[in-house]
């Protein structure tokens, strides 16, 4: 008998492997945290054990997916997180496009953009807009690697808009900083789209904050995570960037996409 211990699972698993000579029984406890492995012994003692190793290498083919899946459940189990939810209280999934937009209505402004800033011919820069009526650009969530496909508050994220300018590799968020203001901003791309400018590869997570939700950047390799906050150049961008912050962060929540077209088209 052989056990493996990971905290907070939260579920319970029995799997039975029929065969003339062997039953294995895989469990894993609710918060007791207990991987289980029985097995019996055969039923004739005659039988070689060659016979037994074809069960075996299917268990273990089926455990090793199952270890992998059950290591990425920490942090979506812990205490201290939630499901992360849109306006109407309705959990938000990977491949689904949602509309950021600030928590509070009025002089924040609206929805998010791609702007050209710097010396850039291309826009690639993640901005606000300050118009409060401007729903923005949608964007969808996809959480890397083997996941429960639930979105909570700290899961790991790559986010990205729906749409890309033609000039763009691609329309997932990076972070990157811009020399001229002094500032990491969010923007597309990745370091091809930002030559010449230091660019962070990570993952961004989603915290409860104030009236909503706020967004976290973590620098992959290193201990430091920022809030994504707001800042004005105030140079004609037509928008404030984000940027990565140690003080106020960018409160937000999230819109259906589909919904906010269906109300607008209404409307019309």
């Amino acid at each position: 008998m052989s056990s493996f211990f990971f905290p907070f699972s939260m579920f319970k698993i029995e799997l039975w492997i029929p065969n003339p000579y062997y039953l294995i029984i895989f469990q894993v406890e609710t918060r007791a945290s207990l991987f289980l492995y029985k097995e019996r012994k055969p039923i004739h003692n005659n039988i070689s054990n060659n016979t037994m190793k074809p069960t075996l290498v299917l268990a273990l083919s089926f455990l090793l997916p199952l270890l992998a899946f059950f290591t990425n459940l920490p942090l979506a189990f812990s205490d201290d997180v939630e499901q992360v939810v849109d306006i109407h209280g309705n959990p938000i999934f990977p491949g689904f496009t949602y509309y950021i937009i600030p928590a509070i209505r009025g002089p924040p402004g609206g929805g998010l953009k791609l702007g050209q800033t710097g010396n850039s011919d291309c826009p690639l820069t993640v901005l606000q807009d300050y118009s409060e009526i401007f729903r923005g650009l949608p964007v969808q969530f996809t959480i890397p690697g083997i996941s429960p496909e639930i979105i909570f508050t700290g899961t790991k994220l790559d986010i990205e808009f729906k749409q890309k300018p033609w000039c763009a590799e691609s329309s997932k968020w990076s972070v990157f900083v811009d020399e001229s203001i002094q500032k990491a901003c969010v923007g597309i791309g990745g370091a091809e789209g930002h030559p010449g400018q230091q660019t962070f590869a990570g993952k961004f997570h989603i915290e409860k904050y104030q009236f909503g939700y706020k967004l976290v950047f973590c620098i992959t390799g290193s201990p430091t995570c920022l809030d994504i906050g707001r800042f004005d150049a105030q140079n004609g961008e037509g928008g404030r960037r984000l940027n990565l912050t140690e003080h106020e962060a960018f409160d937000i929540v999230f819109v259906p996409a589909f919904e906010a077209d269906k109300v607008i088209k209404s409307v019309v």
